[in-house]
């Protein structure tokens, strides 16, 4: 049996504007197993993009429960909980938020240093990472020389340095044109294969959610319902992505 990485459990999420109360996630229940990958779709406001940040506990549920390999999450501190999200969280967004005065090399470490490693612990281990996505002869270049493609390369290199449980990744290839956002794609299932980390991917592509093995759909805060490919990784060619009942492209998630 799989052991399930991400439990969550009642989860809902209530913001306050301007005095009137939304509701934004109702009662979600959701269980994600260490290796998967799977993709959150639904139209924009549905709350994808609420619920991948409560999952990467960069906010927490006005009531519910998330635990990660059994362990409550959502009542620790909030210096706890960014040691936790550096140790075993990484992050993937729509824009890469490389930082400008830094080398590719450099922000892949950054984690490592925020953490408090030296470059000598970290330089390995980010050269290894750099040669994984195909960048190891563009580690000197700064952000600015760098194509959007390689920056997001590069984005999810430095998400994978502390060698985190799970990539949440909230739009990862919506800036990039198609062919980069194939590439970008096979990239997630090399990662995935090589290191057995684990995806959950926000995502309007219908190439992409295609291809995953898990599809979790959402509407209105909640969750509707899911698909699940009979075999896991299938990969469908662009050709056949008409074929999915799944998404049509679009903007980023309203909530």
């Amino acid at each position: 049996m799989n052991e399930t990485l991400i439990r969550l459990e009642g989860i809902q999420k209530v913001f306050d504007r301007d005095g009137a109360k939304l509701d934004v996630l109702r009662s979600i229940d959701l269980s994600v197993e260490r290796g998967e990958m799977a993709a959150i779709v639904g139209p924009s406001g549905a709350g994808k993009s609420t619920l991948l940040h409560l999952m990467g506990t960069l906010d927490l549920p006005t009531s519910g429960s998330i635990r990660y390999a059994g362990r409550e999450v959502t009542g620790l501190s909030a210096n706890a909980l960014a040691r936790f999200r550096n140790e075993h969280i990484g992050f993937v967004f729509q824009f890469h938020h490389l930082l400008p005065d830094f080398d590719a090399l450099e922000n892949v470490m950054m984690p490592g240093f925020i953490r408090g490693e030296s470059r000598k612990t970290l330089e390995p281990r980010a050269r290894e990472l750099l040669d994984a996505i195909g960048l190891a002869h563009r580690a000197t270049h700064r952000p600015s020389e760098l194509s959007g493609g390689e920056q997001q390369r590069v984005a999810l290199a430095r998400a994978l340095i502390m060698r985190p449980d799970v990539i949440l990744a909230d739009e990862p290839t919506g800036n990039l044109d198609s062919v980069t956002s194939e590439r970008m794609n096979d990239l997630f299932f090399e990662i995935n294969e090589r290191f057995e980390t684990t995806f959950v991917i926000v995502t309007h592509s219908r190439e992409l959610a295609s291809r995953l093995p898990r599809v979790i759909r959402m509407r209105d805060g909640e969750i509707e319902g899911e698909d699940r490919a009979p075999a896991p990784n299938a990969r469908i060619g662009r050709g056949d992505e008409e074929k999915e009942d799944t998404p049509e492209d679009g903007g980023g998630d309203g909530a």
